[in-house]
């Protein structure tokens, strides 16, 4: 059903119909980007959107509540690779704030009404069908196009990215699990910087890409890794897609 997570009367609606038991909350505001220009928003929906569902799984007694975070929420940490028992009060947008915000209402109404939450921290997803807006998509669409691409800083930025099926794999392992309240890492654990992934998208385009470099963009991490270790020993998970491989599922 299509609605939105700040409705309350939908949500009450959707919950009495369909006699719902576990959340899977994956409603965002997303972008580190936007958030700089309408910071409001991420509050209203990443926030407020979230208050709403924990008040939902507390009134309709859910038995599970799974929230999507992100990496961006481990901001400018220097410890790499993060791991969940890392400081996570550095974030350096307001997208990373307002789903640390989100996190600890989380860990709020668990201790409050023993509600039974898995936090997972989503390191920079991709695979078919993803954001436009996201590096690898606009990337592959710029330079099938022959236009201009973007880089900003020195190209020696580095991204976690993690295939869309190894974070659904991770979600899925997680709906058995009896867990009161857990934070996972669900990443790849390999990063690639950003002039190689380029270089990555163009060779599996089979084209030359163009490449207007700029100055760094405020908000922006150096880098993100995850630390896996947690997830697999506690979920048994464990990342299946290389980024040569899930580059070219992307462009396929």
């Amino acid at each position: 059903m299509r609605g939105d997570i700040l409705n309350n009367k939908l949500l009450d609606k959707l919950f009495v119909k369909y006699k719902i038991h576990k959340i899977i909350h994956l409603a965002a505001m997303a972008g580190v980007q936007p958030s700089l220009i309408s910071p409001t928003e991420y509050i209203d929906t990443d926030i407020k959107g979230t208050v709403n569902l924990l008040e939902k799984a507390k009134e309709y007694k859910i038995k599970q509540f799974i929230f999507a975070s992100s990496s961006s929420v481990y901001g400018i940490n220097k410890k790499i690779p993060f791991c969940e028992k890392d400081s996570t009060n550095l974030q350096i947008s307001p997208y990373a704030t307002a789903k640390k915000a989100a996190e600890l209402y989380c860990q709020t109404y668990n201790y409050l009404y023993k509600i039974p939450i898995i936090i997972f921290r989503f390191f920079t997803v991709y695979g078919p069908r993803q954001r436009p807006d996201m590096a690898i998509h606009k990337f592959a669409r710029l330079i099938q196009q022959n236009k201009p691409i973007q880089m900003y800083g020195n190209g020696l930025s580095q991204r976690d990215y993690t295939y869309i099926d190894d974070i659904t794999q991770g979600i899925i392992k997680s709906l058995n699990k009896n867990f009161n309240f857990e934070i996972f890492n669900l990443g790849n654990s390999k990063t690639i910087e950003l002039k190689k992934l380029i270089n990555l998208i163009s060779n599996k385009l089979k084209m030359k890409p163009i490449v207007e470099i700029l100055s760094n963009q405020l908000g922006d991490v150096p880098i993100t890794c995850a630390d896996i270790t947690k997830s697999k020993k506690m979920l048994g998970y464990k990342p299946r897609t290389p980024i040569t491989k899930g580059i070219q599922k992307f462009i396929q």
